[in-house]
């Protein structure tokens, strides 16, 4: 058992938040997973002890400073976290990848990257590997489930059995130093290959100690539940601040399972990326208009008071007034389904709708917005209920030790501990985002008054009609997918006399308006994206987001998908951002039907 000595742990590397926790709380609930429907649960102990055996076992295999090993996971779970404090020890490098991406993406990374080992979960990504581990420099591939015929990551804890390899560990964890690379994080990117993103123990180390100012939790005595991809940058930061702050980290069983698990867990605080909480926001207002009578009219009432929170008490005393009783009667229910202990849900990744961190405030469950980037490890800004830090339609203030200003073309340029060292093996393109010591983020903003950041758009993704007017797609498509009926959408027109928008309806919710109107419409997708009484019902909600533009911006023709789009599809990232070349590709005759009709 590995035992702390007398010193408190200053943390410079990501292996020292274990060892603050253990000094600092030593939870009995550091990491609990679910397996074979029994939740699992080791302490702060087990998960230093288990650290030190895996960096022990990977020793015995021969890893070496600076050596690649691949992670990659399903689902989040205890044995990614044991490897990745494991694998940093050695003065390898962690990279995880992304399990829904295609096998010849997987190809690209284990090479890209020169992974000469890898993790992985289950049959699902294991079946990905060995199509293509050949054309790799893989030695060895480990696996988290037990599968028959293949090499668990247990004969690596064996190996580490042999203790008197730990005065080796504990001279390479003196070696590795605060500027060395601790990761390879591959943007999932919405076009061309992904890029390695390097980030330092100190980019991340950095950005966890500044986010803490942030985090309104009992130290020590909250629960936080995990769900979002750990491959991805946000959710892994998250992971390292639970630790710091002596957070019980709970892993979700799937996004299915999100609401089942919260009444399990009754978790105190969540993360998740904008289209889950449009998700969880949608379920709850079907099932409001399945309500009938008193309950109903209660119901929408709460909801319509939800939209027009402020913070801070703005909307006066007859306002709050009325909230505390929406609170009482409706909201409370709404808690009730994520457990009923909620006091803080973070938001990234993407644009959140301003009506959602209104209607989730209200709900005194607030979705805290913040912004960042792989490349920032992530967080530059982030919004903070206390001291006045929170203003709905922002991405809150900038965070201590980030710098940020406003290039005269409005593009947001950072500058600070967390900006990556550059991309993998790509000098032209860090030289390209990296100038004068900012990183060039590609999204454009402004500051208010208070200091409060807003973003206002991304460079990449406006365009100019013909007409030479300019369009900024991410305004339209937030204020359209407002709409019930309409679960994804894709605003184009690049270059054409107009703007246009690809639609994915909302099938769901869609078919559940077709019974309660009766209306003779078959009940598929494909039927659905066809008939013209969904069309006029969706031109309707076009309508009314026009009156939100000028006339050069307003959608003047769409074209609704039979498919739901999905990471599978190719249609999202990991993250669920759109890959818009794909989808335009994927729907090019719906694109060519608008603008050569």
């Amino acid at each position: 058992m590995y035992k702390l000595g007398l010193m408190p742990i200053e943390i410079t590397r990501l292996f020292d938040f274990p060892y603050h926790q253990l000094e600092q709380y030593n939870l009995k609930d550091a990491f609990t997973t679910k397996y074979n429907n029994k939740w699992e649960t080791i302490s702060t102990q087990e998960y230093v002890d288990k650290a030190n055996q895996l960096s022990r076992g990977l020793l015995k295999l021969g890893i070496q400073p600076n050596d690649k090993i691949a992670v990659i996971s399903s689902t989040n779970r205890t044995e990614w976290n044991i490897c990745d404090i494991g694998i940093l020890q050695t003065g390898a490098q962690n990279v995880p990848i992304y399990p829904t991406i295609c096998k010849e993406d997987y190809e690209y990374v284990l090479n890209h990257s020169e992974a000469t080992y890898c993790f992985a979960s289950d049959v699902a990504v294991l079946e990905k590997i060995n199509q293509i581990k050949d054309k790799t420099s893989l030695k060895g591939v480990f696996t988290f489930d037990d599968i028959a015929g293949e090499k668990s990551w247990k004969e690596i804890l064996a190996l580490g059995n042999d203790e008197t390899l730990q005065k080796e560990v504990e001279e390479r964890k003196n070696n590795v130093k605060s500027e060395d690379l601790a990761t390879l994080i591959y943007t999932s990117g919405t076009t061309g290959k992904p890029k390695g993103v390097m980030l330092s123990h100190k980019n991340i180390v950095s950005n966890v100690l500044a986010s803490k100012e942030r985090v309104p939790l009992d130290y020590g005595n909250s629960k936080g539940l995990s769900f979002l991809p750990v491959c991805h940058i946000f959710e892994r930061m998250i992971l390292y601040l639970y630790q710091y702050c002596g957070v019980s980290i709970y892993f979700a069983e799937s996004i299915e399972k999100l609401s089942e698990n919260a009444q399990e867990i009754k978790p105190n605080v969540m993360t998740a990326v904008p289209r889950l909480y449009e998700k969880i926001y949608d379920k709850i207002i079907l099932k409001g208009e399945d309500l009938s009578g008193v309950k109903k009219v209660l119901f929408f009432w709460a909801v319509n008071l939800g939209l027009k929170y402020k913070p801070n008490g703005e909307n006066g005393w007859w306002y709050e007034k009325q909230l505390a009783l929406a609170r009482k009667l409706i909201f409370s229910k709404w808690q009730a389904a994520l457990g009923g202990e909620l006091k803080l849900m973070v938001s990234g990744s993407a644009a959140l709708q301003e009506r959602l961190t209104k209607v989730f405030a209200a709900a005194n469950m607030p979705i805290m917005e913040g912004y960042g980037l792989t490349e920032t490890s992530p967080v530059i800004s982030v919004n903070d209920q206390r001291k006045k830090g929170f203003r709905t339609g922002t991405v809150g203030k900038v965070i201590d030790d980030v710098e940020v200003k406003i290039a005269e073309s409005g593009e947001i340029l950072v500058k600070g501990p967390n900006v990556m060292m550059g991309y993998y093996k790509d000098e032209a393109k860090s030289a390209e985002v990296l100038k004068d010591g900012y990183f060039y983020t590609g999204d454009k903003g402004e500051f208010d008054a208070d200091g409060f950041l807003k973003i206002t758009g991304r460079t990449k993704e406006m365009f100019k009609t013909s007409g030479g007017k300019y369009v900024v797609p991410p305004l339209l498509e937030g204020e359209l997918k407002q709409s019930l009926f309409i679960e994804q959408v894709m605003v184009v027109g690049e270059g054409e006399k107009m703007p246009a928008a690809i639609i994915q309806p909302n099938f769901d919710f869609i078919k559940d308006w077709i019974d309660k109107k009766g209306h003779k419409i078959k009940k598929d997708n494909t039927a659905i994206s066809n008939s013209e009484l969904v069309i006029t019902r969706i031109q309707k909600e076009v309508n009314k987001c026009n009156d939100h533009f000028g006339k050069w911006e307003r959608i003047k023709r769409f074209e609704l998908t039979p498919d739901v789009w999905s990471i599978e599809g190719g249609h999202l990232t990991p993250t669920m951002k759109m890959k818009r070349a794909i989808i335009k590709e994927i729907y090019k005759d719906l694109y060519d039907k608008i603008y050569t009709d």
